[in-house]
């Protein structure tokens, strides 16, 4: 019980934000649907292409919705020099905005298409304008249904807006995926409990709004609205401005699994001692985090050199480590504007790994050797590394033909091996669990695994910033493997759990740095 109210004190900060995005989403939703849809009721041709649109966006997951707008954005922003941003609230905003077209254009459809014929020849016959028909007559008899719509989009924005942390945007969906990936349920619990309720609240507010326009109860709808708009302004009270924190404020981005969590925290430990004021990104995917990065969203993240030589720079030959790591920073540097402040230490490698029993069984020590029993086995793989450039360099150098892939999270990967709905796992070398659970890591003979240390990186403006710097340097070289595996496995075994932030305490007085 306690790991729970510890949990709902993270809430109102990202209930704050999460608030504001639903409620811009859903505004500015009504504000498109409603001109369509009036417009729409008096044309079929229109009504065809608009509620067809909306429909069509329906079909799409909110997930990849979101995730679409962040290319589309940083195109756009090249295209015309920058200053869009591409990560955050505004690919949120828009995405959210779409999804919420639907009920409400459809309902107000139905509602204006749906009226007696007889009230609208009363209203000719007195000669109102199509203007004072509409204001007077059609909009009043319609509300109820529009409302209806504008309800059901509050709820679906509600839920979708969870999903925003995949592109940055801070929300209640924060609690949720850190707490799946570290295998929290304290914290699901409570960004779900906390979305559902809100969702729940704002169902009861509009639902009031709805039955005092149909029932014809004025003090029922305005002390609905009342109640909702107070609602809204409390709960993004965490947002109002409170005085500048300037370039002091920074902001540490993370991808989506337990290391990434930890080292963030690690860092903004180091620049809170150096008097910076830190917020947190959390669960950025690979394919966002580095353009988040060099277009200023964030200032600060731990990479992967394999990552970047491989996804960013399109390399596909296997350099010396510390050659690769030079001309990462190089790249970096004279293309992006983005620093690099060193190597942590450690590497974190694509490695496949199985159970020692049957890979000793089979004789299984390398890649080569599972190309021949790979026919008749599953590989588990982490959400992106089969659309990843490291794996098809894999299967070029080894022709392996699985009987099945399945991506997993990180986390459940490792209980897919050990339940034995996966036979092989694409594990990370500076796991924790790959010495807990005696794994057997099979052998790279052919070099087409690139290496994979961990390599800390920062914004453009902040690479020439010499305090800033200065307070990560001491991580620098600083981390050796053993440390960040018993580290990780902290965080990611199944009893005596440590949060990321009891974890990055812990890594830090294990390296001789002083920790909060």
């Amino acid at each position: 019980m306690s790991a729970f109210l510890d949990a709902l004190t993270r809430v109102p900060p990202l209930l704050a934000s999460h608030v504001l995005l639903s409620a811009a989403a859903l505004l500015l939703g009504v504000a498109i649907s409603l001109p369509l849809a009036i417009w729409s009721a008096r044309n079929a041709a229109v009504a065809r292409v608009a509620l067809g649109f909306a429909s069509l966006v329906q079909t799409v997951p909110s997930l990849a919705l979101l995730a679409l707008f962040y290319p589309l954005l940083l195109s756009l922003s090249a295209l015309v020099g920058g200053g869009i941003p591409a990560l955050g609230f505004l690919p949120s905003l828009i995405a959210l905005t779409l999804y919420a077209l639907l009920p409400i254009l459809r309902n107000a459809v139905a509602g204006l298409q749906g009226l007696d014929p007889a009230v609208s020849q009363a209203a000719d016959a007195v000669g109102m304008t199509p203007a004072q028909k509409l204001r007077l007559v059609e909009a009043p008899l319609a509300a109820p249904v529009v409302v209806a719509g504008i309800r059901t989009a509050a709820v679906w924005t509600i839920g979708a807006a969870t999903l925003s942390t995949t592109v940055g945007q801070p929300s209640l969906g924060d609690l949720i995926f850190a707490g799946l990936q570290t295998q929290n349920w304290a914290l699901v619990l409570a960004g779900c409990v906390s979305a559902a309720a809100l969702a729940l609240i704002v169902d009861a507010l509009i639902g009031g709004i709805e039955q005092g326009i149909r029932a014809r109860r004025r003090w029922l709808w305005i002390a609905s609205a009342a109640m909702l708009v107070t609602g809204t302004a409390l709960a993004t009270a965490p947002l109002w401005p409170r005085g500048g924190g300037g370039d002091r404020t920074v902001v540490v981005g993370a991808k989506n699994f337990s290391e990434q969590y930890i080292l963030a925290r690690l860092i903004g430990d180091r620049l809170t001692r150096a008097g910076y004021t830190v917020t947190y990104r959390d669960g950025l995917g690979s394919a966002l985090v580095f353009g988040a990065l060099s277009g200023g969203d964030i200032d600060v993240y731990v990479d992967y050199a394999g990552t970047i030589w491989a996804n960013e720079m399109k390399r596909s030959d296997v350099p010396e480590r510390t050659k690769m790591v030079a001309d990462i920073g190089a790249w970096a540097k004279s293309t992006h504007g983005v620093g690099l402040v060193g190597s942590l230490g450690f590497e974190n490698a694509y490695a496949f790994a199985m159970k020692a029993e049957p890979a000793r069984r089979q004789r299984i020590a390398s890649l080569d050797d599972l190309v021949k029993a790979a026919p008749g086995l599953t590989l588990g793989s982490d959400l992106e590394f089969l659309e990843r450039p490291e794996w098809a360099a894999v299967k070029r150098a080894y022709p392996l033909r699985f009987a099945r892939t399945t991506p997993y999270s990180p986390t459940f990967m490792y209980r897919a091996l050990q339940s034995g709905k996966a036979d092989v796992i694409s594990a990370f070398s500076s796991d924790g669990r790959i010495a807990a659970d005696t794994l057997t890591v099979l052998t790279d003979p052919r070099h087409a695994i690139p290496g994979y240390d961990a390599i800390l990186m920062v914004a453009p403006a902040r690479a020439n910033d010499a305090r800033f710097t200065a307070a990560l340097r001491p991580l620098v070289g600083r981390i050796p493997v053993e440390a960040m595996r018993t580290a990780n496995y902290q965080v990611d075994r199944d009893t005596d759990k440590q949060t990321p932030e009891a974890a990055a305490r812990w890594l830090a007085s294990k390296i001789g740095l002083p920790s909060s």
